[in-house]
């Protein structure tokens, strides 16, 4: 029951998760116990396969952890399983926040996440489908608010991409900043 409850509330935090990420995430051993404990739970959850299956609340499953959050079947979807995976390859950060605002005066920031590691700040950015433009000018931005000492100290900046191309566009567009660029396949 306490493992059940966990694996809905980390649906409840992270909206879509693959049987792989749930699986590390909690500890599930071999992939014929997740499937298992998942199967298991199926009352409280939707699932489609996208190359492999995708789990989310129904909504028997948000009343039980009391989330207000629906989720449907999208288009969309990558953009959750890359951002959800660094959550999982990061160790969970207790203060892992989904798109959080970050506004000093005029300038306003929405990273697909933000975490503190040791009293430093982690921003998480997905580059899915973004048009290498608007990434520029979320790049500028968390560079202003860098030079006007937003953050207590420098953050570092964690951008998940799709192709060995774009990561080598994004660190040319992050120079000068503290920045890593990994590609979805490198994690689960």
């Amino acid at each position: 029951m306490e493992r059940e409850e966990q694996i809905l509330l980390s649906l409840k935090k992270l909206d879509y998760m693959t049987r792989g990420q749930l699986q590390v995430l909690h500890d599930l051993k071999s992939d014929r116990n997740a499937q298992k404990v998942l199967q298991r739970m199926s009352p409280y959850l939707n699932t489609f396969k996208d190359g492999q299956n995708i789990y989310y609340l129904n909504s028997k499953g948000r009343s039980r952890v009391e989330c207000d959050k629906v989720r449907k079947k999208t288009g969309n979807i990558n953009h959750y399983l890359m951002r959800n995976a660094l959550y999982v390859a990061y160790g969970s950060p207790e203060t892992w926040e989904n798109e959080m605002r970050i506004k000093l005066g005029k300038i306003t920031v929405v990273p697909d996440a933000i975490f503190q590691l040791d009293n430093r700040y982690f921003i998480v950015e997905v580059d899915n489908t973004q048009t290498m433009k608007k990434n520029r000018t979320k790049i500028d931005k968390y560079r202003r608010l860098i030079e006007r000492n937003a953050f207590r100290n420098v953050p570092k900046i964690i951008w998940m991409t799709t192709t060995e191309y774009r990561r080598n566009k994004l660190l040319e567009l992050c120079e000068g900043l503290d920045a890593d660029v990994y590609l979805n396949t490198d994690f689960i």
